[in-house]
């Protein structure tokens, strides 16, 4: 059984969500405590970072003896936690993409951050050309437009028997971290989504949108599904590697159209990735279609999206004004609560959300190719 995948928003006084409605009752939500472990002395401790030290150095940190009961030991944890690492094995580019190209805005205080407010700014002032540098150039303002994001908890649950737990000590055997593995997933999957697929999430008076249902970005009709196997009359193939470079070459002049100019990821649906291996045409053998189209000037890579609905292409200019990842708190593994003395719960949360976005006059750097309604 898949587990489940939450959504947690807490924004105008109102919680939605387990998670959401702890934070709203107790006024923070620390994981650092929420990640108790067992000490060689049987006493309970979480790990904290010093106040002021740099996060990325592990002499930063501290333990801190508490009061509330352990259930994992420490290495327990570290299994855990390098499980959740695992999920970048994982092919999940668009996620990926955007945190190798630098393009995340991160959060200072994310459990305090509910909604991001920010702002698209308009063109404005002209240079004018004088010789004696004095004359005043025409006056003008920059025009500012508010708009909210919601920032979510993402979080999937799961649980370890203690009895499971007591017979992996008493055998010496690693903790199956099979559970965590697989929600880690789950919550990395959701993020793939809410950046490749049509849902909207809207809460605190902001919408989180994808790259595919963002109101402004640029349309392009496909002239035809690039997996199309059927021939013509005269037995040539419907779709040809000329084909697809002349849909591609219609999303760029989109791009450059709504001033756009690149550099350019062009992202595809599963079906096509075998699509663009196929020789580009009979008279250039050894010459792929992807070859081909990578020669096209601005486009920097082609990614496949597994999640990328069927016949629906994207070329998204990889600039923090066209999209980002918002980002809060890293995926991570803590300890929810136990449910007497028999399962203990924990959650696999993270605070990150992609960002899509446009400029003051509703420009975007975002082309979408798709079949005509």
């Amino acid at each position: 059984m898949e587990p489940n995948v939450y959504m947690d928003f807490l924004a105008n006084g109102a919680a939605q969500g387990e998670v959401a409605q702890n934070l709203q009752v107790n006024g923070r939500l620390d994981p650092a405590m929420l990640r108790p472990y067992i000490g060689r002395d049987g006493a309970s401790y979480i790990t904290v970072c010093k106040h002021g030290a740099d996060p990325k150095d592990p002499k930063s940190y501290q333990s801190i003896r508490v009061n509330s009961g352990a259930t994992l030991r420490r290495e327990e944890w570290q299994y855990l936690d390098e499980a959740v690492l695992n999920v970048s094995r994982y092919r999940l580019g668009g996620i990926a993409d955007l945190e190798a190209n630098g393009l995340v805005y991160n959060l200072n205080n994310a459990m305090g951050t509910t909604v991001l407010e920010y702002h698209d700014v308009s063109d404005a002032f002209e240079a004018e050309l004088t010789m004696d540098g004095v004359t005043r150039s025409k006056g003008d303002r920059v025009n500012f437009g508010a708009k909210y994001l919601p920032i979510p908890i993402i979080h999937v649950d799961y649980e370890i028997n203690a009895r499971v737990l007591a017979a992996s000590r008493s055998l010496g055997n690693a903790l199956d971290t099979t559970q965590a593995e697989v929600a880690a997933r789950k919550v990395m999957e959701k993020i793939e989504k809410m950046m490749f697929t049509g849902e909207t999430y809207s809460f605190g008076g902001g919408t989180i949108y994808s790259l595919v249902n963002h109101p402004h970005r640029n349309p392009v009709t496909l002239t035809v599904n690039w997996d199309d196997s059927t021939s013509t009359s005269s037995g040539d193939p419907v779709i040809t590697g000329a084909k697809i470079i002349q849909d591609v070459l219609a999303m760029k002049q989109a791009s450059i159209d709504a001033y756009h100019y690149g550099p350019w990821m062009l992202y595809i649906p599963t079906a096509y990735e075998t699509v663009l291996d196929s020789d580009y045409d009979t008279t250039t053998p050894g010459t792929t279609i992807r070859e081909r189209i990578m020669k096209i000037e601005g486009i920097k890579g082609i990614k496949v999206i597994d999640v990328l609905a069927a016949n629906n292409v994207l070329l998204v200019q990889m600039t923090p004004d066209v999209v980002r990842l918002v980002k809060g708190m890293a995926i991570q593994n803590v300890e929810w609560q136990t449910e007497g003395r028999f399962i203990n719960k924990y959650k696999v949360m993270t605070i990150q959300v992609p960002q899509v976005r446009s400029d003051y006059n509703q420009k975007s750097g975002i082309v979408h190719l798709a079949p005509r309604p």
